[in-house]
């Protein structure tokens, strides 16, 4: 099935959220207990370049779930729902940098604040208050489920989602979270038996972040900004820790934004940041 083919439930006006899926409960015994000990840090990628052929994709940097990943199997293109603010088309191409191939049939998660930096499922915690300490996943306070999604990878690696520019919370710079998923099937239940590869976020440069804060409703989040270089997990490398490469029309950044990456995977690894752990 290639991201062309929705999932079952993704024409439904408001998806099913069932409890945690197959996938959830299998890595529960084994990526869980990767994390143990791990601490607040950004964990290292699985493999050092140096093991990679010249010619491929160098692995994209691993980084933190957080603790506002819910495992909810909504397999759409568009998860704007009713949230207002930029719109942002995301295309992410995913490449096996083991095989250098294009990684194809894998599951994609993204989740991301909505543009006052609030997350479906946690509206009640709202932007102002701090990661719990330790990095304990957090239990949802709702069932909404705007600015989360899936998609299958198509023939090239490659996913695309229409969501909104995101906007910031206390602590962090403005991100988006991504896992992926190989090794399973997606089923009318949900994608079922695979393992996690990757676990990443994705960030915008800083001129892009200020010109959306100027934009309603960004503007009406008076938190102070953690901005890209001072964000305590975003690497400082570029594309290989995650900055997304974006273009928009100049001036009219509320017109949209376009949002592109390569991400470099290795299927076989399991990244103990696939865990729930650590802090947003």
């Amino acid at each position: 099935m290639t991201q062309d083919t929705p999932h079952p439930r993704s024409s439904d006006p408001a998806p099913h959220i069932h409890g945690p899926s197959r996938r959830r409960v299998l890595l529960a015994g084994g990526a869980s207990l990767a994390v143990a000990g791990l601490g607040a840090s950004a964990s290292a990628p699985s493999a050092s370049a140096t093991d990679l052929p010249a010619d491929c994709y160098p692995l994209t940097a691993e980084a933190i779930e957080g603790p506002y990943y819910l495992d909810y199997d909504l397999f759409r293109r568009d998860l704007t729902e009713d949230r207002a603010g930029i719109p942002l088309t995301l295309r992410l191409t995913f490449l096996d940098v083991v095989a250098c191939e294009p990684l194809r049939g894998a599951a994609v998660d993204i989740w991301s604040c909505d543009a006052t930096g609030v997350y479906s499922g946690y509206t009640e915690i709202g932007n102002d208050t701090p990661p719990p300490a330790g990095g304990t996943h957090v239990p949802p306070t709702d069932d909404l489920t705007y600015l989360r999604g899936s998609q299958i990878t198509g023939r090239r690696g490659e996913v695309e989602f229409r969501t909104l520019f995101p906007g910031w919370y206390i602590g962090r710079t403005v991100h988006i979270h991504v896992k992926v998923h190989v090794g399973g099937e997606l089923t009318p239940d949900g994608y079922e038996s695979g393992q996690v590869c990757h676990t990443g976020q994705l960030y915008f440069a800083e001129d892009t972040v200020l010109a959306s804060a100027e934009i309603a409703p960004y503007n009406t989040n008076t938190l102070a900004r953690t901005t890209l270089d001072a964000d305590r997990f975003y690497g400082g490398g570029g594309a290989v820790d995650g900055l997304l490469d974006l273009s928009y029309a100049p001036g009219a950044i509320e017109r949209g934004v376009r949002g592109s990456l390569t991400v470099g995977v290795d299927p076989s690894a399991v990244p103990a940041a696939s865990a729930s752990a650590s802090a947003s």
